[in-house]
């Protein structure tokens, strides 16, 4: 079955654009666009959605605050944000809010779906400009305290793949481990650490020098 995708952006025309992008790929289908946030979780209360893509400037409810709405009511939901360079303040916030990643809305289409492919199969997506731009941020020595663990040579070298933005296939095959070790591995990770999403556990991963 077709992941089923929600198409959140304030202007029409950049709506229709990715839904054409989007419907050329037989593993997606796009069931569903809103103008804003609020439409958005309107949306979402109606329908089962897989990944929604999400734009960051818009009226009434912009994206960061979707994003941690989304999140907190539907934790299985892929967010893929959508943004402009100069948007890298908020970016990080909806990374940290458990977003899957970014892209540049100037994004080559090929790009954009690769993009979304990864996510959809847990990986992280950070576009490269954006990403450089951020990443001193990113780095910056972590001012809460590091958590201790008792993590396994295995679940620190988990942990660095996922930091990396990896698959959890792509973990698999790196590894030669299964699918569903990874997953088991990763889960107790997120325990261990205190974390809700890998997302996080990739951040916590950069800001902590694992990567």
């Amino acid at each position: 079955m077709p992941k089923k995708i929600l198409i959140v952006e304030d202007q029409a025309i950049v709506r229709q654009g990715l839904r054409m992008m989007i419907d050329l790929d037989d593993a997606f289908t796009v069931v569903a666009e809103a103008s804003n946030g609020k439409e958005a979780i309107s949306v979402l209360e109606l329908n089962a959605i897989d990944i929604v893509l999400l734009d960051i400037r818009m009226p009434e409810m912009n994206g960061v605050e979707a994003t941690k709405r989304i999140k907190e009511r539907w934790p299985q939901v892929k967010i893929l944000i959508l943004t402009t360079f100069d948007d890298d303040e908020y970016a990080i916030q909806t990374l940290k809010d458990g977003a899957s990643g970014f892209m540049l809305k100037t994004a080559e289409p090929n790009k954009l779906i690769a993009a979304i492919h990864s996510i959809s199969t847990g990986g992280l997506v950070l576009n490269e400009e954006v990403a450089a731009k951020m990443m001193p941020r990113l780095l910056q020595k972590n001012s809460e305290p590091i958590v201790e663990h008792t993590l396994t040579v295995r679940e620190i070298d988990i942990l660095k793949l996922v930091g990396e933005g990896k698959t959890n296939k792509e973990i698999a095959e790196a590894l030669f481990l299964s699918i569903g070790t990874v997953k088991n591995h990763i889960t107790h990770i997120l325990q261990q650490l205190g974390l809700r999403d890998r997302t996080q556990l990739a951040i916590y991963a950069v800001k902590n020098g694992f990567v």
